[in-house]
């Protein structure tokens, strides 16, 4: 095979895995994102109408992290099936459960229509989106990780990343769209035309799955029997870190997707403005994350890291100065800017977590760090950035040094964990594995 041909085949190949781990994501958390969006802006009024606007914001909030929690479980769920059986079964479970779920969030009565029932039943239907969440952000990273030729890790694993960004954009240009055709209906009905659309979108990243079957199972001498236990029991100190990184990271993404929105609305912009600086931030995401991963393939996780997660903790400072000044042209750049930089962190985040564990265990590992931080993180980010809004008297300054801090952990944990961006992944397996021995019986 020629160079020229092997350049098509390799460029075939990044764009089947694209499609299967990037777009498969990105609709799954286009679910995710017009649920974030719609408790910005919507549901206090449908769900908790007897409340303050800001407080029924913080109660949604509550709501809506409450699908973190569950995170964790489906992390280690799908994980260890993931380990045990393979990636494919399990991603095609977790794109199923949070189809339906999203269809029927949709579909809810309102609060005036059946009193608490209503928002009862919008929490379990976020619980089962968290569970199917949980499993589905390793199992589509390590497909990319996994498949990736040398020196590409990062890269091929940041097309979940992308993913994530594009799944931004879509739920914000629908929502965008949705809330410019129907303005004055928005609370009252076109709030479920997001949500049914992507019950119905789901079903193309589940085609994409089932067309495009992924890599079986390899063949191992030793195979963990609770891959799960055996990632703690080996790499203990690696699972605390990579918890830290996603506790820190998953913290700014969700101020960004969620708080943000709010806290523009509450300046006086309408939900359509919001929504447009949602788009700035979400494009810059789908720009940046794979540029940054890139980078982070030439010259290391750890640097890209770190640089990023310092000069976005300073960016903080600067970002509600500028929004206040309440110019459309200013504001858009802010959130541009802020997404430019949480794709320094994004980007990598997928090949620098991976790394950190062996074949066996690599789901397991990898999702059950990630989504315990991700639901320490961003289960509370929205209410806490909220609660200190209120607590303040509207004064953003707060809500800055909170995104400063866990941007100061994203640092900290990147640094203590070693750089893996030079090694194979044989060179990892060999350095970090070695199954626990059992004592006679």
């Amino acid at each position: 095979m020629g160079k020229s041909d092997q350049r098509v085949a390799g460029s075939q190949s990044a764009l089947r895995t694209f499609f299967v781990s990037g777009m498969g994501t990105a609709l799954e958390f286009y679910d995710f994102v017009i649920y974030g969006i719609a408790a910005a802006l919507v549901f206090p009024q449908v769900f908790f109408p007897d409340m303050d606007p800001l407080t029924g914001t913080l109660v949604a909030f509550g709501a809506f992290g409450a699908g973190f929690f569950a995170r964790p479980l489906g992390g280690m769920v799908f994980g260890h099936y993931g380990d045990r059986v393979g990636r494919q079964k399990v991603l095609v479970v977790t794109l199923l459960l949070m189809g339906l779920s999203t269809l029927l969030i949709g579909c809810l009565p309102s609060y005036d229509a059946i009193g608490l029932a209503a928002p009862t039943l919008l929490v379990l239907l976020r619980l089962v989106q968290g569970f199917a969440a949980g499993g589905e952000w390793g199992g589509a990273a390590l497909f990319g990780i996994e498949s990736a030729p040398p020196g590409r890790r990062g890269l091929w694993g940041s097309f979940t990343s992308m993913g994530i960004g594009i799944g931004g954009l879509l739920g914000s240009s629908v929502f965008a769209l949705v809330s410019t055709a129907f303005d004055a209906d928005l609370a009252s009905f076109a709030w479920r035309i997001p949500f049914w659309l992507g019950g119905i979108l789901v079903l193309i990243g589940l085609y994409a799955r089932l067309q495009n079957p992924l890599k079986e199972k390899p063949e191992r001498k030793e195979e963990a029997r609770i891959p799960l236990v055996e990632a703690l029991r080996s790499r203990p100190r690696e699972m605390l870190l990579c918890t830290g990184i996603a506790f820190g990271y998953v913290t700014i993404a969700y101020i960004g997707s969620t708080f943000f929105l709010a806290y523009a609305t509450q300046l006086g912009y309408d939900s359509t403005d919001a929504l447009i600086f949602d788009l700035a931030l979400s494009i810059a995401i789908i720009i940046t994350a794979p540029l940054f991963a890139l980078l982070s393939d030439r010259i290391g996780r750890r640097k890209v890291m770190v640089l990023g997660s310092l000069i976005m903790a300073m960016g903080f400072f600067l970002f509600f100065p500028l929004v206040g000044m309440k110019s459309m042209l200013i504001s858009i750049a802010a959130y541009a800017v802020v997404g430019a930089f949480m794709g320094a962190t994004q980007g990598p985040i997928p090949a620098f977590l991976a790394e950190q564990f062996p074949q066996a265990v690599r789901y397991s590992g990898m999702s059950a760090s990630y989504q315990i931080g991700a639901a320490l993180g961003g289960g509370t980010a929205s209410s806490i950035a909220t609660a200190i809004l209120i607590a303040t008297g509207n004064d953003p300054f707060g809500v800055a040094l909170y995104g400063a801090f866990a941007l100061g952990i994203v640092a900290i944990c990147s640094l203590l964990l070693r750089e893996t961006s030079h090694l194979g992944m044989a060179e990892i397996d060999e350095q970090t594995w070695a199954p626990t021995t059992c004592v006679a019986d």
